[in-house]
């Protein structure tokens, strides 16, 4: 039987002071080609649905056409509100841009999707920014989801150098740490990935075909 996967993207297209922001592109794009690449059916769905700004800044520079041609999949996203049992996704996957540090986060529809899926043991994975989505995340017993978890963000030092940190509601390592997360950090742009049971994590865009493949694997064992 093929998996379904539920891939959950930012509809946030501005930053403070009227800075556009939005989904970067290829990480949303490489993970939706290699889920394609397996078969998977794949769900994208958005806070409030409907089309799904993308950041123009991950447009820049030669980007392959594989990755541009998903963007059709962000004209009209599945509001999240609609869905209703978690349970029928076999994973949850959070690309980032710097939009989910607006939207994602203390989400309340998307915290129960999540806590749902993962304490049916599907798998959630989110990379770069995607992780701001899990920050509001509790278990059933209150604790926070990535209490004690081994997890890959976005880095401080990332985030000074986009210079967008002036812009950011928190800075998602020390939001992770402060919601006593273990996170293992690389060099600025180092693909990093991390696991902690069908937690799945990346620290950057380079980290996205890692995080699919990770998500992937997980779902053949």
């Amino acid at each position: 039987m093929s998996k379904h996967i539920l891939i959950v993207v930012t509809t946030a297209d501005k930053m403070k002071e009227d800075h556009k922001t939005g989904i970067w592109l290829s990480e949303f794009g490489e993970a939706y080609v290699e889920f394609a690449k397996q078969g998977y059916e794949i769900t994208v769905a958005s806070p409030l649905g409907g089309k799904a700004p993308i950041d123009d800044r991950s447009l820049e520079g030669e980007v392959l056409k594989e990755i541009l041609d998903t963007a059709q999949y962000l004209e009209n996203t599945l509001r999240l509100g609609s869905i209703e049992d978690a349970t029928e996704f076999d994973a949850v996957f959070l690309p980032g841009g710097h939009g989910t540090m607006f939207d994602l986060p203390n989400n309340k529809k998307l915290g129960e999707l999540i806590r749902t899926a993962y304490e049916n043991n599907k798998v959630v994975a989110a990379v770069c920014h995607g992780p701001a989505g899990l920050v509001g995340v509790t278990l059933s017993d209150g604790t926070p989801l990535v209490k004690g978890k081994t997890v890959a963000v976005f880095t401080n030092a990332e985030e000074r150098e986009t210079t967008l940190d002036r812009f950011m509601p928190f800075l998602l390592e020390t939001k992770f740490r402060d919601l006593g997360a273990n996170v293992v950090t690389a060099s600025n742009w180092v693909d990093n990935v991390q696991v902690t049971d069908n937690l799945i994590t990346g620290q950057n865009p380079q980290s996205t075909i890692s995080v699919a493949k990770k998500v992937i694997k997980h779902l053949k064992s």
